[in-house]
């Protein structure tokens, strides 16, 4: 178009062309630089969104962790140190946008003059020659003290290597080949001549990237909390006495068992009182069957070791327990049938006897406590305090009278489990958590109560807080939930309970979540 010789009619026309080509790309160039202004909204809103449900998450990680640390305590303390790593690089990056948008006034209506950043204000500032200034190696150290803290925590399980991958895809630094084939470096390929407000979308992009990567490791930690109560770490070894007291030269029997009967639970070497025990005579379905001299009146302690290969490595399982030798008799054999505490607001079966004495010649006392219908029957309903200590008198044959007494921790019913559709964690489809029942459980309690849900809490990602009365989900919180996405973790918080025949107030109940598949 400019080659050869060209009229002056020509000439003009091409001028005016190149006129009219050039403000095109001006309009379009305002165009792009408010598209990315407003990418940045939707980023820094998703952003604030994301910041809400990952708080949500881990409460109700600590929730969980407070309730049964056995399980959720070792998650709930990775959680705070990933926390803790994202937090700090999140607002990293957040002072680095900061420092760029200090640079332009903003608008009226608070937001940033987009078509007016059009311009690079980082090029000086990170980079010198064709390397990194001393503030671009300092974004740099930032991005890779973010990566090394998250690995750091997470370890190298095979578990958490999706999660690892995505880290090291999302937050490489690594130097960059563009179209050409040449190697750029990370901030140079990413940043370098950028305009403004590209780059601070970016940033924010980045921070929207960081939080994502933070609820995916909550969700994991959640949801591989039942393989880890599996694993042969988290058993108990509980020592079971055949029964509570012994008389002095009598042989103590009862057994060491953990905390669930299996028969596939095989130990490899038990130690008891410094003893090795032989396993071929002594272990059924996964019990350690004992017997040993019962020894000298007073209490004695029974410790040692289970020992299990679990993944070709030994794992410890210590044993702790204890048994108390009286003469006889003249003390009183005092037990609570189901637990060794007794709970308020329920009523507590006992049994208590003196050992050579009938139950006739037996009487018990204690504020709550009823006589049964059976011999040694006793019911406690426990009021007010903490402890309640139930006082045992009984006439020996030849008339004598002995008397004895326990002193009982008085606890509160445990704090309920909420559940959607009877799990913890639910998954499935929209369609099944939007005709689905929130309950509320007692988990491992051993009374059977009815826990009834009269209201609850329901948080869909990206939607606001839905508030539901009764137990299944109203109109407004199925239309929050048809707008989930599959990936979503939807929490089931704040519900309340009442439990049905009693005037007892229940501990907070614990959170729920459904995963959107």
């Amino acid at each position: 178009m400019a080659g050869g010789k060209l009229t002056p009619r020509q000439k003009m026309i091409n001028l005016m062309y190149l006129v009219f080509i050039a403000m095109l790309a001006l309009n379009m160039s305002k165009e792009v630089l408010t598209a990315f202004g407003l990418m940045n909204e939707k980023f820094d809103t998703a952003n604030v969104n994301q910041k809400d449900y990952n708080s949500k998450l881990l409460g109700a990680l600590d929730t969980k962790a407070s309730d049964d640390p056995t399980r959720f305590g070792e998650s709930k303390r990775k959680a705070d140190q990933i926390a803790k790593v994202s937090n700090e690089f999140y607002d990293f990056l957040g002072k680095t946008k900061a420092s760029i948008e200090a640079g332009f006034e903003k608008e009226e209506d608070g937001k940033l003059p987009y078509e007016a950043m059009d311009k690079s204000t980082i090029d000086e500032l990170w980079f010198s020659g064709d390397g990194y200034s001393a503030e671009g190696k300092k974004i740099i150290d930032a991005f890779d003290k973010y990566r090394n803290g998250i690995k750091s925590v997470l370890g190298e399980g095979a578990t958490y290597q999706p999660i690892v991958k995505e880290l090291e895809t999302k937050f490489n630094t690594s130097d960059v080949k563009d179209g050409e084939g040449v190697n750029k470096k990370y901030l140079d390929y990413h940043f370098k001549g950028f305009p403004a407000i590209a780059t601070i979308a970016k940033l924010s992009a980045l921070q929207n990237d960081v939080k994502t990567l933070e609820a995916g490791v909550y969700n994991v930690f959640m949801g591989n909390t039942l393989k880890e109560a599996a694993s042969f770490k988290n058993y108990n070894a509980i020592v079971i006495p055949e029964k509570s007291a012994f008389f002095a030269g009598e042989q103590f029997k009862g057994k060491v068992v953990l905390g669930r009967y299996d028969k596939s639970t095989v130990p490899t070497k038990v130690v008891v009182n410094g003893g090795e025990v032989d396993l071929a005579n002594s272990l059924q379905d996964g019990q350690v069957m004992l017997g040993f001299n019962a020894g000298n009146v007073g209490e004695h302690d029974i410790t040692g070791k289970f020992t299990f290969m679990e993944e070709g490595k030994p794992v410890d399982i210590d044993i702790k327990g204890n048994y108390v030798v009286v003469p006889k008799p003249n003390s009183a054999t005092i037990s609570a049938d189901k637990m060794n505490v007794v709970y308020r607001g329920v009523v507590n079966p006992m049994t208590i006897s003196f050992a050579g004495i009938s139950d006739d010649k037996v009487s018990a006392s204690a504020p709550g406590l009823s006589k049964g219908s059976k011999v040694g029957q006793y019911n406690m309903s426990p009021g007010q305090g903490r402890e309640v200590t139930i006082n045992v008198t009984g006439k020996l044959p030849d008339g004598q009278g002995v008397s004895d007494k326990k002193t009982f921790r008085i606890k509160d019913i445990p704090a309920p489990q909420g559940k959607i559709r009877r799990e913890v964690a639910a998954k499935g489809p929209k369609s099944s958590l939007e005709v689905s029942t929130v309950t509320a459980e007692l988990d491992d309690f051993d009374f059977e109560l009815n826990v009834n849900v009269v209201g609850f809490n329901i948080k869909v990602p990206g939607q606001p807080t839905i508030v539901v009365s009764g137990n299944k989900m109203d109109g407004r919180a199925k239309a929050a939930i048809s707008k989930a996405s599959r990936g979503d973790v939807i929490i089931i918080s704040e519900i309340k309970t009442k439990l049905q025949g009693s005037s007892i107030m229940l501990k907070k109940t614990a959170p729920c979540t459904f995963e959107i598949q």
